[in-house]
C-alpha cells in the first residue's frame, strides 16, 4: 500500500512535469479529449472503485484547484465524497489510536499466581474454590477459573487427588 501510494505520487508529478513545456492550445485540446473519454467511461461504468492511493492523489490534486474551477469540472466524485473519504480516514486513525495494543483479558499479576501456587502446595486438602474464597477474603480479586487454570498449568491436581492419607498417617 505505501509503495503503491509513492508510485502514484511520482507518476502524477511526472505527468505534471510533462505538461510544462506544452502550449496552452495543446493542453486545452488534451483536456477536451480527456473530458470526452471521462464522459464515455461514466456512461459505461455505474460506480468506479477507487483505491486508497487513488483517493489520496485525487483529494490532493483537487485541493490545489480554486473553488471556482472545481464547480465546472466533470469529476467522477462529488465534493461530499472527498469529505467522506477524509472523515473515514480520521475515524480509522482515531479508532486505531484508541484500541488497546493487547486484546482480551489483562494478565494476572505474577504475585497473585505465586500466592495461588503457595496456597495450593501448603494446603493439599483445598480445591480451587477454597483457594479462590481465601483470596477473596484477603481482598485479592481473581476469578475461580483463573485459580483452576493456574493449578492445571503448573500440574497441581485437584484436592481429592492431592490428599493422600496413608495408614501410617492415620494410625498413631
Amino acid at each position: 500500500m505505501p509503495l503503491r501510494l509513492v508510485y502514484l505520487i511520482v507518476t502524477t508529478v511526472f505527468a505534471f512535469l510533462r505538461l510544462l513545456p506544452g502550449s496552452d492550445r495543446d493542453k486545452d485540446i488534451e483536456i477536451l479529449v480527456l473530458r470526452h473519454q471521462l464522459t464515455v467511461l461514466q456512461r459505461q461504468v455505474a460506480k468506479p472503485a477507487f483505491t486508497s492511493g487513488d483517493r489520496f492523489v485525487l483529494a490532493g490534486l483537487l485541493g490545489l484547484l480554486p473553488r471556482g474551477k472545481l464547480r465546472h469540472l466533470a469529476l467522477l466524485v462529488r465534493p461530499e465524497t472527498v469529505l467522506r473519504w477524509h472523515r473515514d480516514l480520521l475515524r480509522r486513525r482515531d479508532a486505531a489510536a484508541c484500541t488497546p495494543r493487547r486484546r482480551g483479558r489483562p494478565r494476572t499479576f505474577s504475585s497473585i499466581r505465586l500466592l495461588v501456587l503457595r496456597l495450593a502446595r501448603e494446603n493439599p486438602s483445598w480445591g480451587y474454590r477454597r483457594i479462590h474464597g481465601e483470596l477473596a477474603a484477603l481482598g485479592v480479586t481473581v476469578a475461580a477459573s483463573t485459580v483452576w487454570e493456574f493449578m492445571k498449568v503448573y500440574g497441581i491436581d485437584p484436592s481429592p487427588e492431592r490428599q493422600h492419607t496413608t495408614w501410617a498417617d492415620f494410625l498413631p
